[in-house]
């Protein structure tokens, strides 16, 4: 298929084999993480005496190596991160870095890393105006565009980008339900937070509406598949990205092989058939298409289908000390089965002997240690093909010895902090209209209601607090409802993410806070923050007590804290046609939510609110400026479950 430009095609690897994998399959760019600060901890990753051979071998044969520092930075962590990009910088030498914490750009930049820095999908770059100001105010070279966006969305975000930017958009791999950036959920159940790569994946289990339960949030794998053809004619996406990095050297090499054929094959009928073959054998979940054409979208979530990772091969049969499973493909030595959902306690796995043909049986011997229920799903994980070993033994011949690496003493230059000394006030934030009362501010959530009762009298008491996400069809109504509240009075904003500044044609003479949602979490971040503009910042709310407590002492900004309300598990663009707005659901562990509308998003909450107002002498004393109130308006049927609500000040964030 022959494209105007050559999209590389940017392949996923969470360890050595898939890294070797990812070279024999002809991939153009190679993504890995560090052991350390990388949005896929669950991933093996790599040491940087390992990662500066295998980058070494990888340049060697024209293939370009990115490596994400991506997880959100507390504010002990910049240090030892800043040490690790001037490790990269002097022993690896990737072409760039991926990031999400605007504090690592600074760090970047601080350390001398002369690559490129690419923000990544985390960083929730979401609307077209975002990129030019983006290009304006920050030293980076690609954006990479949420999965959620739709071919459409994607020439519109391409349209609006300057020269100095490129873009790299998502082809094939798991998807998330909420949206990237914007899940709080595996945090709010134990600190294990998805920006920092430890998400538990809670969205993937079973949950009961009513009489109904199913798996409501678990969503099928992404694929593009032929469609690439169009995303191809698209010049300002250079790259195409498959997801993956937890992901074994078969689906590496499956996946970049096929998209490979596509993209310069596409056209011949059966190189096409041959590819997509290849994708159904790659061992994902099933596929969808989700949004990517807007006159066909697809719901990603369907209760009926599969969604459990690996390639579903049959169900167990047989007596419970000496069960077998009749398998839908063959079987080789080497391969590994999964027997039963990896969300569920008791699933297991299970090592191949031997080759088993199509329909034969194949006998489960766990040891005596797990008996499966009869009739569990049994899933084909991982294969290590023959031929595959031979071409990543081949690679790997030509790689380099492991050369020591002199460790560094990079340390961060943190901003000067400003000290705030002014008295504290309060604000709820609601979605309807609210009086000020004494010294306590108003906010409202910023729509078509907030935009058309804003009075001139009131506004200097009002805060309007923008959507956590704006996206490239919604992005003129958004400008248009922050026209109408200006023309209105009010002057002060929230944003929701940094990139929402691109909506104010003259932000001089407005007072621009970085809200929550912008995830602000050490001090190199906040001055970011400041040289953009901003005139606070919110801090993030996944944050434990002494990380709160060391920002405040580091901050360039004043600064603002959710101090109770009722905080979102996840915003989502989607929602599946089982759930039902606003009647409570059930978690597995008893924990109740519900879901709701606000925009074109969907806000899942949980029935206990975030609730830290105990600790507010604490927070006064350390100069927290601002204490926000988010109020919700909850439906009848919920109850509000009298429960601690400290999220992770005990615990911290992990």
């Amino acid at each position: 298929m022959n494209f105007d430009h050559q999209p590389a095609i940017l392949a996923p690897a969470g360890n050595r084999a898939a890294f070797l994998a990812a070279l024999a399959a002809g991939a153009d760019a190679v993504y890995c993480g560090l052991k350390s600060m990388s949005a896929r901890m669950g991933a093996k990753n790599f040491s940087p005496v390992e990662l500066a051979q295998l980058t070494q071998l990888a340049h060697e044969r024209g293939v370009k190596v990115y490596v994400t520092v991506n997880a959100l930075l507390k504010p002990d962590e910049l240090d030892r991160t800043g040490q690790l990009i001037d490790d990269l910088q002097r022993h690896v030498h990737p072409d760039a870095l991926i990031v999400q914490d605007l504090g690592v750009v600074a760090l970047a930049r601080q350390a001398g890393f002369d690559g490129e820095i690419h923000l990544s999908t985390l960083a929730n770059v979401s609307f077209p105006k975002a990129l030019g100001f983006i290009a304006r105010t920050l030293a980076v070279d690609r954006v990479v565009v949420p999965r959620e966006l739709s071919i459409d969305e994607i020439k519109a975000m391409a349209d609006a980008c300057p020269k100095a930017l490129s873009l790299e958009s998502f082809i094939h791999g798991a998807l998330c339900y909420g949206v990237s950036g914007r899940c709080y959920w595996s945090s709010y159940m134990g600190g294990k937070s998805g920006l920092r790569g430890r998400c538990v994946q809670p969205c993937r289990r079973h949950y009961r509406q009513g009489d109904k339960t199913a798996r409501a949030f678990s969503c099928q794998d992404f694929s593009v598949d032929v469609l690439v053809k169009i995303l191809g004619q698209v010049k300002k996406v250079l790259a195409w990205k498959i997801e993956g990095r937890k992901k074994g050297p078969h689906y590496v090499y499956y996946t970049v092989t096929a998209y490979r054929m596509l993209r310069d094959q596409g056209g011949d009928a059966r190189i096409k058939r041959d590819a997509l073959d290849l994708l159904d054998q790659s061992l994902g979940r099933e596929s969808t298409h989700y949004q990517f054409l807007p006159q066909r979208p697809q719901k990603p979530i369907d209760t009926r289908r599969q969604t459990a990772s690996g390639l579903f091969m049959g169900k167990v049969q047989g007596p419970v000390k000496n069960p077998w499973v009749v398998v839908r493909q063959a079987l080789l030595p080497g391969d590994v089965l999964r027997v039963g959902y990896e969300d569920e306690a008791g699933h297991t796995i299970c090592r191949v002997s031997r080759h088993v043909p199509k329909k034969g049986r194949y006998p489960l011997n766990l040891g005596g240690k797990f008996a499966p229920r009869p009739g569990a799903p049994v899933f084909l994980t991982d294969r290590r093909e023959k031929a595959l070993e031979e071409m990543m033994a081949e690679v790997e011949a030509t790689a380099r010895p492991l050369t020591p690496i002199i460790s560094s003493r990079f340390t961060a230059k943190l901003p000067g902090p400003i000290g705030d000394s002014r008295r504290p006030m309060e604000v709820r934030v609601s979605r309807l209209p609210v009086r000020a009362s004494g010294r306590n501010l108003v906010g409202m959530w910023l729509s078509e209601v907030a935009a058309a009762n804003i009075g001139r009298s009131a506004a200097t008491d009002l805060w309007i607090w923008l959507p956590p996400v704006v996206w490239p069809d919604d992005e003129a109504r958004v400008a248009g409802l922050l026209r109408q509240c200006l023309e209105n009075g009010a002057r002060q904003f929230v944003l929701n993410s940094p990139w929402q500044m691109a909506l104010f044609n003259r932000p001089e003479g407005l007072t621009l806070w970085a809200g929550p949602f912008c995830n602000a979490a050490n001090a190199l971040c906040l001055e970011t923050f400041k040289r953009l503009g901003f005139g606070g910042a919110y801090l993030s709310p996944e944050l434990g007590e002494a990380d709160i407590l060391t920002l405040c002492r580091q901050s360039p900004l004043p600064l603002g804290i959710v101090l109770s309300g009722n905080w979102p598990l996840c915003i989502s663009r989607t929602l599946a046609d089982d759930v039902q707005l606003r009647v409570p659901f059930d978690s597995p562990r008893g924990e109740q939510a519900w879901a709701d509308r606000h925009g074109p998003d969907y806000w899942i909450f949980p029935n206990w609110r975030l609730d830290i107002t105990e600790k507010r002498t604490i927070l006064q004393q350390a100069g927290i400026g601002i204490f926000a109130h988010l109020d919700e308006p909850v439906p009848p049927a919920v109850t509000i479950k009298n429960r601690p609500g400290l999220w992770n000040w005990k615990i911290g964030l992990q």
